[in-house]
């Protein structure tokens, strides 16, 4: 029932919702070298306003990404093993393939897990100073999942459950980024 109900989803936002300009815009959406420009920005902003400190916060984003990349991919995935839209043969003649369909499986979704896990952490870094920076990430980072289920890459599922251990691993980096500079401010 559950795997019905997703398959469904996915076909109306990959099929049903479909449009020219969505053709184009989503395959940007989930690419790294679209959105390098602004992850060399964030490391040049938190190291140039936040010197030491910045650096520290950028070591606890490359951590957030590492451990959402490493859980989602290498411990997900290969549990699962569930085939992506484009690669599963109850779905693939009518899933539209606009990007490639990729290797490997699609639950849970890495571009989803590492998106939302790097959206908490930034959004709870700022959040003192700029409160409306985590709602902004947390879109970008929503946006990006859209893009995985609407290019056929993946299914509506894989890109909340990839979300939920993004958000999770995100709290939880942070957490110890916060007792990290508490325990450095109590040294000094």
């Amino acid at each position: 029932m559950l795997k019905q109900i997703d398959q469904q989803l996915f076909l109306i936002i990959n099929r049903i919702w479909a449009n020219d300009f969505f053709d184009f815009v989503m395959p940007l959406m989930r690419s790294k070298l679209f959105w390098a420009p602004l992850y060399l920005f964030l490391i040049v902003f938190f190291v140039v306003n936040f010197g030491k400190k910045g650096w520290i916060s950028v070591l606890f984003i490359l951590i957030t990404f590492a451990l959402t990349d490493f859980i989602s991919a290498g411990v997900f995935k290969p549990i699962f093993e569930r085939l992506r839209p484009c690669n599963d043969p109850n779905i693939m003649g009518l899933a539209r393939n606009i990007v490639g369909c990729g290797s490997g499986y699609s639950f849970v979704s890495s571009h989803a897990a590492n998106h939302f896990g790097m959206a908490i952490i930034i959004g709870s870094i700022f959040k003192q100073k700029w409160p409306w920076v985590k709602s902004a990430f947390i879109i970008w980072a929503s946006v990006i999942c859209y893009a995985q289920v609407y290019v056929g890459v993946h299914y509506p599922l894989d890109v909340i459950c990839g979300a939920i251990i993004g958000i999770l691993i995100g709290k939880f980096t942070f957490a110890l980024h916060e007792k990290f500079n508490t325990l450095k401010n109590v040294q000094h």
